[in-house]
Order: C-alpha cells, then structure tokens, then sequence
C-alpha cells in the first residue's frame, strides 16, 4: 500500500486540533485529539509528551501572535507598552485558552525566550532582580484579563431601577469599555513601574 504523501500526523495538526477543542469546549484530552484526526492514541504520543505537551503546543501556537521584537523598543515603558498591547491581542484571539495556559508551566523554548527577552528589558532599564518578576506576573496579570474581558458581552452588567448610578456610568463610558479600562490599568501599571527606578518618570 502507497504511503500517504502528507502525514497523517504532525506537530502542527495536534497543535490545531487541540486549539480548536479549546475554542471550542475549554478544554481537550488526547484521546479527543486523536478521533478528530482519525488516528490511534498512541500514535499522538509518538509527536509529544503527553497532555503536557500538547499544551506547550498550543502556548506556542497562541504567543507565536506576540510582536516580540516590540521588547527591543526604546524607552523601557514604550517596549513594555507596546509588548503588552500584542500580548493582549494574541490572547484575546483565543479567549478560552487563557485559564490552561496560565495554570501550567512554561516549557516551551520559544516562549520562554520571550520571557528571558523581557527580563533583559527591565534589567538594562535598572530594575532589580528582585522586581523584574512581580512586575511582569502583575503585567500579565492585567493583560490576560483584559483579554478575556475582550471576550466577554459588551454590556456586563443589567442596571436595574435601583442602581442608576451604575446605568449612568455604563451609558458615559459608552462602547469600548474594555479597551478604556486596559487603557486605565496600563497606565497605572507604568506609573508604578517608574516608582520602582528611584523615583523617576516611567
């Protein structure tokens, strides 16, 4: 019997199928992988190891969005600025990937390499070591949860005739609320940033 001229298998159809799953019901399991791509089990594990990673597939798949070369901007806020703006956008592209991603390890070499770039960033710019780490978890803190806000209707909240205040400011900040309050959350966030270097503007 012939052999197929493409794969039945790679790398890149796990990755895709996986992330579909996702998209689709927040969650996958390898033997889910396996039926969509009409193929036994084991034969995934032949191209990853395990559950763990197939994740580090679709890490990589969904951070492969971020501009990374953003991170070699100058100042150290406008890198970080405009770093935090992809990562938003490549997140809120998949939404529902956002609470398996990050409740796992990063393994993936590409995307710790990001990282490692983004730790450089804050060091040449004079943080210490002992702030570069809750800076950038307090940035992507920020980041993935505008991203799933992104996700989220609209109109999050029903004012009913007992709140109008609320209905008041919901009708003033009009549509866009979630970009307005990344925006909000982004600023304050450099603000802060800036305290940690003596003292001096962000």
């Amino acid at each position: 019997m012939a052999r197929p001229r493409t794969p039945l298998l790679d790398r890149e159809r796990i990755a895709t199928t996986a992330l579909q799953l996702v998209a689709e019901q927040g969650d996958f399991s390898v033997p889910q992988i396996a039926r969509a791509l009409g193929v036994q089990t084991g034969s995934v594990y032949h191209h990853v190891d395990g559950r763990a990673g197939v994740v580090e597939l679709i890490r990589e798949r969904v951070c492969e969005r971020i501009a990374g070369d953003t991170l070699d901007l100058a100042p150290w806020d406008r890198a970080l600025e405009q770093w935090a703006r992809s990562y938003r956008a490549a997140f809120a592209a998949y939404p529902r990937a956002v609470p398996l991603l990050m409740t796992t390890p990063v393994r993936a070499p590409r995307v710790l390499a990001q990282y490692e770039r983004a730790v450089g960033l804050l060091l040449a710019a004079g943080f210490t070591e002992a702030d570069v780490m809750p800076l950038l978890t307090a940035l992507e803190n920020l980041v993935l949860g505008s991203a799933l806000d992104l996700a989220a209707p609209e109109a999050m909240w029903e004012p009913s005739p007992e709140t109008p205040l609320l209905a008041g400011a919901l009708a003033a900040v009009g549509p866009g609320r979630a970009d307005a309050a990344f925006d909000v959350g982004l600023a304050a966030f450099l603000a802060y940033a800036g305290t940690r270097l003596g003292g001096a503007k962000p």
